[in-house]
């Protein structure tokens, strides 16, 4: 597993606790986000966390908005930020 995919995930555990989420077990590439557990709540405090820990937040940053449906292309949205 990626250094970045870990700290994404780690940041969802933390996010979850916060936000009273339950997330699900077991999630990889192929989760749906929004199966995942958490609600747009969460997801919006995710992306604050992430832009505190790595210092960007490539949605705000693109020219052309693109919504990742799954955890794997949410894992890309954030390499290709950090390039």
């Amino acid at each position: 597993m990626s250094e970045l995919k870990q700290t994404i995930l780690t940041s969802m555990e933390q996010v979850a606790l916060i936000a009273d989420c339950t997330l699900i077990e077991n999630i990889s590439d192929d989760t749906v986000l929004l199966q995942s557990g958490l609600d747009s709540l969460g997801f919006a405090m995710l992306v604050a966390q992430l832009e505190e820990e790595l210092g960007v937040d490539p949605f705000s940053e693109m020219e052309l908005a693109v919504y990742p449906r799954t955890l794997g292309e949410f894992v890309t949205v954030y390499s290709n930020a950090l390039k």
